[in-house]
């Protein structure tokens, strides 16, 4: 398996992990659920954000390594070692439950844009265009969520 496929893996095992809510936390069921909704939202998002990193075989395992370093603050960080292991690390801001999906949806949408990036034509006006391709390919929600 190569390296790519070794940070796929690990970040579907890192977002598919429980949040770990602590219901104390809410107050009452209306508060709590919505809090579990947005962060199954996360989820789907994540998971549609790394299957397609996960299929573009030019996206490389170090465009992923370097978007961790550049999105959410850093906070997200992915090492790969040579010898086949990757350590995924997240430093919390507040409260993981809510963020940690957040900050991976975040390094994937930092990836792919990057990509994007270099593989953009000559354009009149390429933000633009960037903007326009997202929203085809993800839809108004994501792309005014991830790449704006």
């Amino acid at each position: 398996m190569d390296k790519k496929q070794q940070i796929i893996g690990a970040l579907y095992t890192f977002i598919g992990q429980r949040p770990g809510l602590e219901f104390g936390n809410y107050g009452d069921v209306p508060n709590y659920r919505a809090e579990v909704r947005a962060i199954g939202k996360d989820l789907t998002q994540a998971r549609e954000l790394l299957r397609y990193v996960e299929l573009r075989a030019s996206i490389t395992a170090d465009d992923i390594i370097e978007a961790s370093k550049r999105a959410y603050s850093g906070r997200l960080t992915i090492t790969a070692s040579d010898d086949g292991k990757v350590l995924i690390d997240y430093c919390t801001g507040q409260y993981f439950p809510t963020e940690y999906r957040k900050a991976a949806c975040a390094v994937l949408a930092q990836a792919i844009r990057a990509w994007y990036r270099t593989n953009i034509s000559d354009t009149a006006n390429p933000g633009d265009y960037l903007r326009a391709s997202f929203k085809r390919e993800f839809g108004r929600g994501m792309a005014s969520r991830w790449f704006n």
